[in-house]
């Protein structure tokens, strides 16, 4: 049942016009001197232009037409000095606008400043692009939209009521010639005012979108490096630039509807004076009446009106629109998260003590998934390249200790670029806890330290929490420990000590490095040669300290030592394979008894001929073990690394 009584009003919508105006409206108070300081400039245009038209009558009708030259050269005289006091009038109008543009763009800047501030503060230090834009480039939108508005505006207003008031003075039915093709041009230009205010809004938009994308783009381009994303921000950068090309593209054909805006406005009314000239001569008006509304036509209302439609089509809309921007509230704080889901959430792990998650019972209890996987992988540098590898099977397990050997040029580095998703296999899959590899999940899974470590110039403490922004002082300093970048952490002081990789060694890079990789704690860590300029003892600290973290750990080892420390050692020679613990590889493979020899120290001969102490333990137990097939479709080793590497070389002459 509806109730008796007056229906309450309907609100007006808040459009970006009227939020302007609210905030202008105090804004031009507050100046309102240097507001009539620019009006009493302009009353020397609006007196210019009066006389030009008024001028150009008087000479006609009381000096040449009437046979008194010298009258007629006075009349002209006169409207020729009216534009002397003009002159005088623009540098005045130029040294009033400054009060009002100056202090627009500097409260423009103190307002993006503020919301950038906020924002940092409600959202954890996250300083949006948007507001360096507004700092940037739209606060100068909007001064040089403020200033060619005010100076077109003034000089509409006062060139239109010279001429205006010209045109009262030598007959006022000129007007109703004059008056209707302006009203209909002046409606239809305001017409096209809401959507281009609306295109413009969406260009504006898709600016700082693009401006949002490219700051993200200029601090992850490692990051997208190492993740093997390029592809997919290429296409997000080519999407954000297409929605900018058709923005801007809007605006611009609604630009061209306004050239019959300005056609009716500029080009009407001196065309209907002319047509109507006989009729209005017939009517008692002069021929000096009609050459000076021509003139007030031509020389001031026409060239008035199209600046200033010009200027609103343009960068008045654009001020609008910018404005607007800045009139927004501040963005607020992410919102928390329900309370239902904050009580169901796990509490944080500690990344320092790396528990363990809870082992179900022993009747649900099942195998993990492997962490990385690959299943016939073949590698090749080219399309009739000899493949660096061929049908290569491995499986890598949560929390193995996988080391990784072979001469140079084995193929050990391109096992790590494709196990780590940098390098797509030429045949075969590669898979990640037991999904095909996706370079979305690339920072999530795996961290790829390669041997020249990346190092930028920053603290020390912005160096390790790079992959672990959330990373406390307390987990930075185990990782210190755990690593052994005690040394480095007290030459530089502290962990807010700048660093300048130039001034690092490159073992000091390293450490850092595997400090930052510590810290990030993955569930698949590959080291690349990434412990090479460390002298062996530091090289043993970090593998250890590596080994020690809950994820798999892989090893591209340059000394043997490295191999004696994993669970299993994949030894590489090409397409050739053989994987095992070090007794079945001294058994198992030639190549890895030469570099057991090779890597032995020099008085290894007289400790056992030649072999190492686990070399020697093998031999006394060959008897028991047997050996290990090695003929094509071969399972490698026996036990526990059967199930981890089949490789299928094809048939060799050798």
């Amino acid at each position: 049942m509806k109730a008796n009584g007056p229906t309450a009003p309907r609100p007006r919508r808040d459009t970006a016009l009227r939020r302007v105006a609210r905030e202008a409206r105090p804004f031009l108070r507050a100046r309102t001197g240097a507001v009539l300081r620019l009006a009493g400039w302009s009353l020397l245009e609006f007196a210019q232009t009066f006389l030009s038209g008024y001028g150009v009558a008087r000479a006609l009708d009381d000096g040449f037409l009437a046979s008194r030259p010298a009258t007629g050269l006075c009349w002209l005289a006169v409207a020729a000095v009216a534009v002397l006091p003009s002159v005088l009038a623009a540098r005045g109008v130029f040294g009033r606008l400054a009060d009002l543009v100056e202090p627009l763009r500097d409260g423009l800047v103190r307002r993006a400043v503020s919301r950038a501030l906020g924002g940092a503060l409600g959202r954890s230090g996250d300083v949006s692009t948007r507001s360096l834009s507004q700092v940037t480039h739209q606060s100068e939108i909007a001064r040089d939209g403020w200033a060619g508005l005010v100076l077109t505006l003034r000089s509409f207003a006062f060139t239109a009521a010279g001429a205006v008031t010209g045109l009262l003075a030598l007959a006022p039915a000129l007007l109703l010639i004059v008056l209707p093709p302006l009203a209909v041009g002046a409606a239809l230009f305001l017409a096209t005012l809401p959507p281009m205010a609306a295109r413009q809004r969406a260009y504006l938009a898709a600016d700082e979108a693009y401006a949002a994308h490219a700051g993200e783009l200029a601090a992850s381009v490692r990051d997208i490096a190492a993740a093997g994303t390029a592809g997919r921000t290429v296409a997000e950068s080519g999407a954000l630039a297409e929605a900018q090309l058709a923005a801007s593209r809007s605006l611009a054909r609604w630009s061209a509807v306004r050239v019959l805006a300005l056609a009716v406005c500029g080009r009407f009314p001196p065309l209907l004076l002319l047509l109507a000239a006989p009729w209005l001569l017939r009517n008692g008006l002069t021929a000096g009446a009609l050459v000076g509304a021509l003139t007030y036509l031509t020389q001031a209302l026409a060239p008035a009106v199209q600046a200033l439609m010009t200027m609103l089509g343009t960068a008045g809309g654009r001020l609008v629109v910018v404005l607007d921007r800045f009139t927004d509230a501040p963005p607020p704080p992410e919102d928390d998260p329900p309370q239902a889901v904050r009580d169901s959430a796990p509490p944080p792990a500690d990344r320092t003590a790396h528990p363990a998650v809870p082992a179900p019972a022993p009747s649900a209890r099942r195998a993990p998934a492997p962490v990385a996987e690959l299943h016939e992988v073949t590698f090749a540098y080219g399309p009739r390249a000899q493949p660096v590898l061929d049908r290569l099977s491995l499986t890598i397990a949560p929390g193995e200790h996988l080391a990784v050997v072979g001469p140079s040029g084995s193929g050990k580095s391109t096992l790590a670029a494709v196990l780590a998703g940098v390098e797509p296999p030429t045949g075969g899959a590669v898979r990640w806890r037991g999904r095909p590899v996706r370079a979305a999940d690339a920072t999530s899974v795996r961290v790829l330290l390669p041997q020249h470590a990346y190092v930028f110039s920053g603290s020390l403490r912005d160096n390790l929490r790079y992959l672990s922004p959330d990373a406390r002082d307390r987990e930075i300093a185990d990782a210190a420990e755990a690593i052994g970048l005690e040394p480095l952490l007290s030459r530089l002081g502290s962990l807010d000590a700048d660093v300048v990789p130039d001034r690092l060694s490159q073992g000091e890079r390293q450490l850092v490095a595997l400090g930052r990789a510590y810290l990030a704690a993955p569930p698949l860590l590959i080291l690349d040669e990434a412990t090479s300029r460390l002298d062996p003892a530091a090289e043993t600290r970090a593998e250890l300290a590596c080994a020690a973290l809950p994820g798999a750990l892989v090893v591209v080892a340059h000394r043997l030592s490295s191999a004696r420390r994993a669970g299993r050692t994949l030894v590489m020679d090409g397409p050739r394979t053989r994987c095992g613990t070090p007794a079945q590889l001294l058994r198992s493979s030639a190549l890895y008894r030469d570099l057991a020899g090779l890597w032995e120290p020099e008085d290894a001969d007289a400790r056992g001929g030649g072999l190492a102490p686990d070399a020697q333990d093998a031999v006394a137990v060959a008897g028991r073990l047997g050996t290990v097939g090695t003929g094509q479709d071969a399972s490698i080793g026996s036990g526990d690394e059967e199930r981890g590497v089949r490789s299928s070389p094809p048939p060799s002459p050798v």
